[in-house]
C-alpha cells in the first residue's frame, strides 16, 4: 500500500442548478462534485504539489480505446517526451479496492502500456509497477 499525504489546498467549489461544483485545475472547467471527483482532486494536488509532475503532462478523464470500446481514465501522466507514463483509476472512499478494480486498470493499460498504475480511493491507495513478468507493488510513488 502507498500512504499518500493529500496536502492542504482551498478547492473553488460553488452551487450551480442545485448541485456543488468543483473547479478542475487540471481541465480548467467547473465539473460536479461527487465522492469520486473529490478523491480524483485531492490525487491530483498530491502529484503536482507533492511529487512534483508537471501540470501540463496530466490528463483528466481522457478517452482511450480498447478495441471497439472506449472508455475514460481518470488520470493519465505524461512523461517528458509526451509518452503515456501512469494510469491513475480514482474510486470514491466507501469502495474497496479490489482485485476487479485492479482488473480493469489493467485492461485499459493493454492499450497504453504504462510503466505505472495507482489505484486509489482518497483513504487506500496501491501503486504498480508493469514489469515483463506482472505487476510489482510499490510502496511509494515515484517522484517526477
Amino acid at each position: 500500500m502507498i500512504k499518500i499525504e493529500f496536502p492542504p489546498y482551498q478547492p473553488n467549489i460553488k452551487m450551480e442548478a442545485g448541485k456543488e461544483m468543483i473547479f478542475d485545475f487540471i481541465r480548467k472547467k467547473w465539473v460536479v462534485l461527487t465522492p469520486e471527483e473529490w478523491v480524483r482532486q485531492n490525487i491530483l494536488q498530491y502529484l503536482v504539489q507533492v511529487k512534483n509532475y508537471p501540470a501540463s503532462l496530466i490528463a483528466v478523464e481522457k478517452e482511450i480505446h480498447l478495441g471497439e470500446l472506449k472508455k475514460r481514465v481518470d488520470i493519465l501522466v505524461y512523461d517528458r517526451s509526451q509518452l503515456p507514463f501512469m494510469i491513475i483509476e480514482c474510486k470514491e472512499m466507501n469502495v474497496p479496492l479490489n482485485e476487479k478494480v485492479l482488473q480493469q486498470v489493467l485492461r485499459y493499460n493493454q492499450s497504453l502500456q504504462m510503466k505505472y498504475i495507482l489505484i486509489s480511493n482518497g483513504e487506500n491507495s496501491f501503486g504498480f509497477k508493469i514489469t515483463s513478468a506482472g505487476p510489482v507493488e510499490m510502496s511509494e510513488l515515484p517522484d517526477y
